[in-house]
């Protein structure tokens, strides 16, 4: 009998386990998903990081501010309300936007599932950021942003799954992890409400992570972190990833309450403020620079494209954030103002003879050498959103003006070549000042002089022809367009600096031909990217049929799409006077 009794007995032991561990899935999905808001403590438990120097063991920390009743100028234009006829145009915009983002997702949940990149030709993956799921956190905000809610949640649950203690690539590159990770996870906490903690929860992981690479003597962070040891910053650094982490630290000290990460980037802006006058540009920042001894004053190289472009952006965007708490970032903003002016900013010669400006690059040499390069980067095309954004919190309408030709600059970039898609770099001819239109007449003889300085290009039978065939040839075989000399780097990497700074200037401005320009750019840049599994990076902006790279950066979602959907959405969608958004465009409530 005993026998007989013992596998009923088993049954009925093994159903109850199997509906205590149900009901506990069910309760454990309810609270990494947070479908209740709930507010956020710190664990007293909570491990924290161990600090290596007793040289800081009574350092006072640095407070976050009180913004209390603060509040900013107001930033966006007031809109009228649409017509039935440009709101039916604007949300048939937005559905081919939104099928292209799905297009992508749909490709890297497919192919791609918790890597960081799609491989959007071969339909593989890339292993480029950690191996945390870049894309999938990169993501998150736009998800929701778009009401693709089943995507956002399954996303979701993935996310709470990721180990952000062991790490596919080392060293940890501390910057991208900001912007993308860490920015990622708070900007789709607070763009969701705060409905699901667990990505609070999941971002307070990586800060505590990312904050072990400021135990350094100075405070200064070690950029590229390692974990096995490294303890002193570098000497040799790259300025945007030094002054590209206030926004997220800020706001999850906002969000937590712990004040360690407000104090870890304040170090850095106060080493920067220190600084900002001992350059070999008074005012500006080089692309490199000696973090570890807070020591700026023998870099070389000054611009605002590639390694140095978020450091200027930053600066009104944390002072937004802190609702002008205290005046340090518009101190910094304005001292750089001027020089940006004067040594990077540009008035190009073109046949149309537009008014617009386009960024260079200086160098001032140990020697005391000074020379400009009129050479642009898509990664400078951010400035017209940053001084359109400034125009405002500053009360600068100077800079408004500033704002519009920088935009111009970028739009004329697109509209030059035969993909009406802007290469990433390429050099202009600039006028002899930009305050006097007469000196910016078209000089064709500079024109070929310059263009002729490809006659390598050409067999040695057309070497032989007239300077004027010559040109005719080259321009035509380069793909170079009057006014654009020589494409320094012909690809075109997905990137979004153009469209953020449309996007910006429209919502401060309400001009609706940005709109119209904007729409030309994604019809351009999904007819010439697309693939069978996603969007990918082309090689050249020159050829309709230009090879592909097989790669789809995470910003393609993160940034790039959402700014098209965004300048498309109603203007309360995501106000600037509500929402900061960082460098990724993920946003962050005021």
């Amino acid at each position: 009998m005993g026998f007989r009794r013992r596998p009923v007995a088993l049954l009925l032991l093994g159903i109850t386990i199997f509906l205590l561990i149900r009901r506990f899935l069910s309760v454990f999905r309810t609270e990494r998903l947070g479908s209740v808001p709930a507010s956020f403590d710190i664990p007293d438990e909570q491990p924290r990081p161990k600090d290596g120097y007793a040289s800081h063991a009574n350092e006072i920390v640095i407070m976050l501010p009180d913004t209390g009743t603060l509040q900013n100028p107001r930033i966006q234009h007031k809109f009228p309300a649409e017509t039935a006829r440009e709101k039916q145009t604007r949300l048939t915009r937005l559905d081919h936007i939104k099928e292209a983002t799905l297009h992508a997702w749909t490709g890297y949940r497919k192919h791609a599932w918790m890597k960081d990149e799609l491989m959007p030709v071969t339909g593989g993956h890339r292993t480029t950021l950690g191996g945390w799921a870049a894309t999938l956190i990169d993501s998150l905000d736009t998800l929701w942003l778009m009401g693709l809610k089943d995507e956002f949640e399954e996303a979701v649950q993935a996310a709470a799954t990721i180990d952000f203690d062991e790490s596919a690539t080392i060293p940890v590159n501390v910057f991208e992890t900001t912007i993308r990770y860490l920015g990622g996870l708070l900007g789709a906490y607070d763009v969701s409400g705060g409905k699901y903690p667990i990505l609070l929860r999941k971002a307070l992981e990586v800060g505590d992570m990312l904050y072990l690479a400021f135990d350094t003597p100075s405070r200064m962070p070690i950029t590229r972190w390692s974990k096995i040891g490294v303890e002193v910053a570098g000497g040799d650094t790259v300025v945007a990833e030094l002054g590209t982490l206030t926004l997220e630290f800020t706001r999850l000290t906002q969000l937590t309450g712990d004040n360690k990460f407000y104090d870890a980037v304040q170090r850095i802006a106060d080493c920067f403020e220190q600084q900002q006058g001992n350059t070999r540009v008074p005012g500006l920042f080089p692309h490199t620079v000696n973090a570890r001894d807070c020591w700026f004053a023998d870099g070389v190289t000054f611009s605002i494209g590639g390694s140095a472009d978020s450091v200027y952006e930053y600066f009104p965007k944390q002072h937004q954030l802190l609702r002008g708490a205290i005046g340090q970032y518009k101190r910094m903003y304005e001292t750089a103002r001027d020089p940006l002016h004067k040594y990077l900013l540009s008035r190009p010669s073109t046949p149309s003879g537009q008014d617009m400006l386009l960024a260079g690059i200086y160098k001032s040499y140990v020697n005391g050498r000074k020379e400009f390069i009129p050479e642009v980067h898509h990664l400078s095309c951010f400035a017209g959103g940053m001084f359109a954004l400034a125009s405002r919190l500053f009360e600068q309408p100077q800079d408004l003006d500033t704002a519009k030709q920088l935009v111009q600059g970028c739009i004329w970039g697109y509209n030059q070549t035969v993909t009406g898609i802007m290469p990433e770099r390429f050099r202009f001819l600039p006028c002899a000042t930009t305050n006097d239109d007469s000196a910016c007449a078209w000089d064709e003889q500079a024109w070929t002089k310059l263009i002729l300085k490809h006659s390598s290009e050409l067999s040695i039978t057309e070497r032989t022809l007239s300077a004027e065939d010559r040109v005719a040839i080259l321009s035509q075989r380069l793909g170079l367009p009057k006014g654009m000399p020589d494409l320094v780097s012909p690809e075109y990497y997905l990137r979004p600096e153009a469209i953020e700074a449309i996007f910006v200037l429209y919502r401060v401005t309400g001009d609706e031909t940005l709109r119209e320009t904007a729409w030309v750019m994604f019809e351009n840049l999904v007819r010439h990217t697309r693939t069978e599994f996603g969007f990918s990076s082309i090689r050249d902006v020159t050829k309709p049929d230009s090879a592909k790279l097989d790669r789809m950066e995470s910003f393609w979602i993160a940034e790039t799409l959402k700014y098209f959907y965004l300048l498309f959405s109603d203007p309360s969608v995501i106000s600037l006077d509500d929402f900061v958004l960082n460098t990724e465009g993920h946003p962050f409530r005021l």
